[in-house]
């Protein structure tokens, strides 16, 4: 029987001015030209209706190069309504250098995952790279069916939210139903389960899980949650930027390296919408993004990826280091890096620990973006993480106040995004002011505000709070084994020197590397380091810089 024909991946190409058009095409098809299908518009309607029959047929679309400056419907205006015929197509917009400044701003808006500036000569350096890595992440997300998990819940159930912030975090499809709601009530009966399960998680296979934990959701998914050996030359504690960091530089570099994180890679920065000066990203990157293009390239090198696995404790046992879950198990390493990174600090104010997970939350939780349509929402803090939630939730909410105790955002958020929030016109901050208490029946309805110079106070509606203060780095369990410093943070290196002695319990002849903690071969990465940059490059850096360390340290063994 004859197979059909496989159709090669199309990659489409508009723009209004019929000699650049030929010569993207041109371009394209001398590079592309022998795995994909080159198609060509010389309007963003024309485009559409390409893509519609395209659809229709049922062939694949990998890429879009969409001009900036066309008549009748501009380049940013014709992605978003592409985005709705083709959503798994990547998108790359074609600017002039005069456009740049509007294409930036637009792309904020329109998630693009490039811009290209023309022209673009020679190809091979300005243009192929960015086709290249838009035909690698398609193919890496590809546009096949894929099976979904299910999860029931209700709207405020802290616990229902935890594990839609899991799944989501973890990079996992998965469709939400509401128990209140038909379908949701239908799962529920035919799993025989009842509101008192929730959530309950439908896996691919039709198991039911019941108010699991993330482990379970984890070893469900198809998640890996167990080790494959017990013995590694490293192991990295911490999927934020630090940790990927070092994952990445540890396994290409040959070191059989195991990642091992407690909820989702990524960290805080997995969860930001845009970051926008991260070096090499011009027109910004999502944190998941740039944590899902970062764990397929430690997976790429050999690494192995534990989630959902609670590090409890480390010991020193002669030259090995050994790393203890919480279930009791245990892997050892000859070396280890901490990159746990840092969590936000609790907001202590009466109400909020008994709804956070009913309308206040803690980071930017993008799962709830829908349900803020129409809503007043509140960001608590002043630094990048919350302009970054602003920009983001002032896309869906009625209305957006960034609440900061300062007296202003200059002391601690970038300039860029002190700009951004100064456009918006549904974003608004309130300095000198601080909450005193959250209020509502079951979920979030109110809030209290307190000004700092009068005392006065003032009750204000509210669909959502988004809690980013401060940064706790929750290393109590390294307590008398790693030195920490006052606030719980690792000192490394000249740091840990008192008087030029080293500290305490040191069995080397020399002192402590620059990323070395007190314990001889395991080091510290990112925001978890006491006095580290709080940047999502420099923890990156200090991930490779640390395994730089970590060979020299087995050198010595």
């Amino acid at each position: 029987m004859t197979q059909p024909a496989v159709s090669k991946p199309v990659i489409l190409t508009v723009d209004d001015d019929p000699g650049v058009s030929r010569s993207v095409a041109r371009d394209l098809r001398r590079r592309y030209g022998q795995d994909h299908r080159i198609v060509r518009a010389e309007s963003g309607a024309d485009a559409l209706e390409a893509l519609r029959e395209l659809t229709l047929r049922g062939e694949p679309v990998a890429a879009i190069l969409a001009d900036y400056r066309m008549p009748g419907m501009n380049g940013i205006e014709f992605l978003e309504q592409a985005m709705d015929v083709v959503p798994h197509a990547r998108r790359a917009l074609l600017t002039a250098y005069a456009d740049t400044d509007a294409a930036i701003q637009a792309i904020n808006v329109v998630d693009v995952d490039h811009y290209l500036l023309k022209p673009w000569d020679p190809p091979e350096e300005k243009l192929y790279p960015v086709v290249d890595a838009l035909v690698e992440t398609w193919r890496a997300v590809g546009q096949r069916p894929v099976d979904e998990i299910r999860v029931v819940g209700h709207r405020w159930s802290a616990e229902s939210f935890a594990a839609r912030d899991f799944l989501a975090r973890n990079s996992v499809p998965y469709r939400w139903y509401s128990c209140d709601e038909g379908e949701g009530a239908r799962l529920l009966d035919a799993a025989g389960a009842s509101t008192d399960d929730l959530p309950v998680v439908i896996t691919t296979d039709g198991t039911a899980l019941r108010a699991p934990s993330d482990a379970e959701i984890a070893a469900a998914c198809g998640l890996t949650v167990d080790p494959v050996a017990d013995f590694y030359d490293l192991i990295v504690i911490g999927g934020g930027p630090a940790g990927l960091g070092s994952a990445v530089y540890g396994a290409s570099e040959g070191l059989r390296t195991v990642l091992v994180e407690r909820q989702a890679t990524g960290g805080q920065a997995g969860q930001s919408s845009r970051i926008e000066n991260y070096l090499g990203f011009p027109d910004g990157v999502s944190g998941a993004q740039l944590t899902d293009r970062a764990r397929r390239q430690a997976a790429k090198f050999g690494a192995e990826v534990l989630t959902a696995r609670d590090v409890v404790a480390l010991e020193a046992r002669g030259s090995a280091r050994v790393v203890r879950f919480g279930d009791g198990t245990e892997i050892a390493a000859h070396a280890v890096v901490l990159a746990t990174g840092v969590a936000y600090r609790s907001l202590d104010a009466p109400g909020v620990a008994e709804l956070t997970g009913r309308g206040v939350f803690y980071g930017s939780a993008a799962t709830e973006a829908p349900a803020c349509a129409g809503e007043d929402v509140y960001i608590v803090g002043g630094a990048n993480s919350a302009g970054q939630a602003a920009v983001f939730f002032s896309k869906h909410a009625a209305t957006v106040t960034v609440l900061v105790r300062g007296p202003n955002l200059e002391a601690s958020m970038s300039h860029y995004l002190i700009k951004q929030l100064d456009a918006i016109e549904n974003v608004h901050v309130r300095t000198g002011t601080e909450v005193a208490e959250a209020c509502g029946d079951g979920h979030l309805e109110r809030l209290v505000l307190s000004d700092r110079n009068s005392g006065e106070k003032e009750t204000v509606g509210a669909g959502a709070m988004f809690v980013f203060i401060g940064a706790a780095p929750r290393t109590e369990w390294l307590d008398g084994v790693v030195v920490r410093d006052a606030r719980g943070f690792v000192p490394t290196g000249p740091d840990l020197l008192s008087g030029g002695s080293p500290p305490p319990g040191w069995t080397l002849d020399r002192d402590p590397y620059h990323l070395e903690s007190s314990v001889p071969g395991v080091f510290v990465a990112g925001d978890v380091r006491s006095e580290s940059v709080k940047r999502v490059a420099s923890a990156v850096g200090e991930g490779a810089m640390a395994v730089t360390l970590v060979h020299r340290y087995l050198a010595e063994q």
